[in-house]
């Protein structure tokens, strides 16, 4: 599984922009689609929300294959 650090300096990330950010999709059209897909979960939960607000300490799986971790960007 490929683990992935990313940081953010605003409150939230879209979920659909995160996915585009790290390039597991080429773009917000094709992170809206994987979403709906049913293979990305959440801090352990299966997420169908594409837009849904990614918080620092989030923890994002894509099918097993990734796995995205958000952290605060340091002050």
């Amino acid at each position: 599984m490929q683990i992935l650090e990313v940081e953010i300096s605003t409150e939230y990330i879209p979920l659909n922009d995160l996915l585009k950010i790290v390039g597991v999709v080429d773009s917000g059209g094709a992170g809206k689609a994987l979403v709906a897909s049913g293979v990305v979960s959440v801090n352990g939960a299966q997420e169908l929300r594409k837009t849904n607000k990614i918080y620092p300490g989030f923890v994002v799986h894509v099918a097993d294959e990734v796995e995205i971790r958000v952290v605060a960007e340091a002050a």
